[in-house]
This record gives structure tokens, C-alpha cells and sequence, in this order.
């Protein structure tokens, strides 16, 4: 394993809105929307992986909310003592977290075969996220045209040099009451920021308003019925979840992309897989193989592991823990601190092809 720079010329900082320089060049170095590397697969296995069924989701998503009925009546039921509290952590974990990846599973269209399963479980799981699901819907197709290209990419969940006290508030959802909350007025209200504008169609605006008033009204309702009861309750069942439940998203989620390389086009470069226990995986639906799910974001989460064995032999082998993976993300970005172009660079196995177009033709130096 090496850990490499990339010694570009002296420019500006990186600039991460959608609309500024950075955007810009990204489309003059025919970074957006570019031809990414994929793993070499033949047609009939990757029709095989593609085939979707309801059965799997239907499984886990009566398992995933059967789960949070049941910790929702033991929070209320021991509502005013302590031992309400494991009842709320269970809570909390399925409704901040396990919502993520079912938002991005049933946003895409893999997790159940039917239709309209995906699209009730995104609904729901967006509201849990306060997220609006149509902005949302576009952001994440953005981000898979453009993954981790500055300028381009609306989801770059720590930017360089990075905060790191932002990055550590992540963990416990003050952000989302910070942005998410006050995006969705704003959207019931006014309408789109310029950033929005870049990606969603004209033609979804009016969704975009709709979906955040629906998710405003709702919250107004928890609020008013928490002051006609005078108890906090209905908030700590409805809304709060987002903030103290969200951890285990966060705790996975910055694995994906953090600490690796920005501006190319190989996955291989810019995502991370990583090796999960089996309670992890469920909450996060098998996210873990996520360079997998990048190369190709149409195989349902269901046969992610089976993908990962077949294209193993072509990425970096995965870090072995979230511990691991930690570890040694961490140096990294103490490092991009003072150097902001500084990036962890994964070696590939023999039996794997080169990395692709890797920084764009800027020499390569070893760092350490």
C-alpha cells in the first residue's frame, strides 16, 4: 500500500459549488459526464446479477420497520424512565440510519422488482433523511455521472482541506437541523438555490416545492401535537431520530469516498470497500462493497456480495474493518490539512489492470 500525491501545478483552491471555476474546468478537462473504467464482466453474468426481485427487499424492509414499531412501543411504553433509552437507541439507528441506504437502494430502482415498492420505501426513508426526494433524486444521479469530480459532484461529503470538527458534528446530526431542515423551508418557500438548479430539470420544480411542504406540514404537526400533549415525545419519535440516530450512517457513509482521489475516472481510485459485520451490513444494505456498487450501480444490494467476488481480482483489496479502514484514513487527512491535493492511493493486486487515466496524465511521486 502507497500513500501518493498529486503534484499539480500551483492553482486555486478546490472550488466545490456547482456553479463556479472548478465546474467549469471540469467540463473543459471532459471530467463530467466522462467514460469511467468498469471491471471487464461478460453480458450473461451481469444479466444474472441484475435480475431484480421483490423478495429480498420485501424481507428486509418488514424486518427494518417490524423492528422500529417494536422499539417505538417499547420507548413509549417505558416513556419517563431509563429504560426507555436501549428502546430509543434501536429507534434511533433504523430510523437516522438504516433509512440511508434504503433511500439509496429504492432510489435507484434496485431493491424491490415492483415499482411502486421503491418508490413508497424512498418516500418514506427521504422523509426520515430530510431529504426532498425529488432534489435528491437528481443530486445522487449526478453523483454517480460525476462521482468525487469537484465542481460536479453535489455529494462530497468532506471537502479539502477538510474540517474536521465539521466532520466530527457529522456523527451527531446537529448538521442536518443546521442545513437539511432549513433546505426543506427554504424549498417549500422560495424554490431552488443555483447549486439545485444545475442539476434538477425546470420541469421538477414544482415537485421540489410540493415534496418539501408535505415534509414541512408534517413536522409543524409532530411540533403542535408535542405542545398540546406538553410532552417531548412525539418529536423523539418524529424528527430527533435524524439527530441522534444518524451515527451509524455517518460512521459508514465516510468511508465511501473520504481521504481517496478526486478529478478521475476509475472507481477504483476514489471508492472504498470495506469489510462489515452482518449488523452493519444490514443497516447499510451492503453498501460496504461500494466500488462495486459505483462500477455498476444497477445490481440490486442484494447481489452486491457475489459481484464482489467476481471483480475482486480487479480492485484493491478491501479494508478488512470499519477499524481498519480508520486507521488508516486518518493520517491522510491530518496530511490534507497542509496539503489539500494529498489523497490515499490504494495498490492493485497482480492479477488487476492499471489504474485508468489516473490524475489525468499530472505526474505521480511517492509521498512516504
Amino acid at each position: 500500500m502507497s500513500i501518493a500525491e498529486n503534484l499539480q501545478p500551483a492553482r486555486a483552491r478546490r472550488d466545490y459549488s456547482l456553479t463556479g471555476v472548478s465546474s467549469r474546468e471540469a467540463v473543459e478537462n471532459g471530467l463530467a459526464a466522462a467514460e469511467w473504467y468498469h471491471t471487464d464482466i461478460s453480458r450473461k453474468e451481469m444479466k444474472a446479477l441484475m435480475q431484480r426481485s421483490d423478495q429480498p427487499a420485501i424481507r428486509d424492509t418488514a424486518i427494518w420497520l417490524g423492528t422500529m414499531v417494536l422499539a417505538a412501543a417499547g420507548a413509549i411504553a417505558f416513556w419517563g424512565t431509563w429504560w426507555c433509552v436501549p428502546f430509543f437507541l434501536v429507534y434511533g439507528v433504523l430510523y437516522g440510519s438504516a433509512s440511508d441506504s434504503r433511500w439509496h437502494e429504492c432510489g435507484h430502482g434496485t431493491a424491490f422488482k415492483t415499482r411502486w415498492m421503491n418508490d413508497v420505501v424512498y418516500q418514506i426513508a427521504s422523509f426520515m433523511l430530510m431529504r426532498n426526494p425529488v432534489t435528491w433524486r437528481w443530486s445522487h444521479a449526478r453523483h454517480h455521472t460525476d462521482t468525487i469530480i469537484v465542481g460536479r459532484d453535489a455529494e462530497i461529503a468532506v471537502m479539502r482541506p477538510p474540517d474536521l470538527l465539521k466532520t466530527a458534528l457529522m456523527f451527531t446530526g446537529l448538521l442536518d437541523f443546521r442545513y437539511s431542515l432549513p433546505t426543506l423551508v427554504r424549498q417549500a418557500t422560495v424554490g431552488l438555490d443555483a447549486d439545485e438548479k444545475s442539476y434538477v430539470p425546470e420541469m421538477e420544480v414544482a415537485k421540489v416545492k410540493t415534496a418539501a411542504r408535505w415534509h414541512v406540514a408534517i413536522y409543524v404537526a409532530t411540533i403542535a401535537l408535542a405542545l398540546a400533549t406538553g410532552s417531548f415525545l412525539p418529536l423523539m419519535l418524529i424528527g430527533l431520530p435524524r439527530l441522534y440516530g444518524s451515527w451509524h450512517m455517518v460512521l459508514t457513509g465516510l468511508l465511501q469516498h473520504l481521504g481517496l482521489a478526486d478529478n478521475v475516472t476509475d472507481h477504483r481510485l476514489n471508492t472504498r470497500t470495506v469489510y462489515m459485520n452482518r449488523a452493519s451490513r444490514f443497516i447499510y444494505w451492503n453498501m460496504n462493497y461500494h466500488v462495486e456498487h459505483h462500477m455498476f450501480p444497477m445490481v440490486p444490494y442484494h447481489a452486491l456480495p457475489r459481484l464482489h467476488e467476481m471483480i475482486k481480482h480487479d480492485l484493491p483489496v478491501p479494508n478488512p474493518s470499519m477499524w481498519h479502514a480508520y486507521k488508516e484514513l486518518w493520517p491522510v487527512l491530518k496530511k490534507q490539512l497542509r496539503y489539500e491535493d494529498h489523497y490515499l492511493r490504494r495498490d492493485l493486486p497482480p492479477t488487476a489492470r492499471p489504474y485508468r487515466g489516473e490524475y489525468h496524465d499530472f505526474e505521480l511521486a511517492a509521498a512516504e
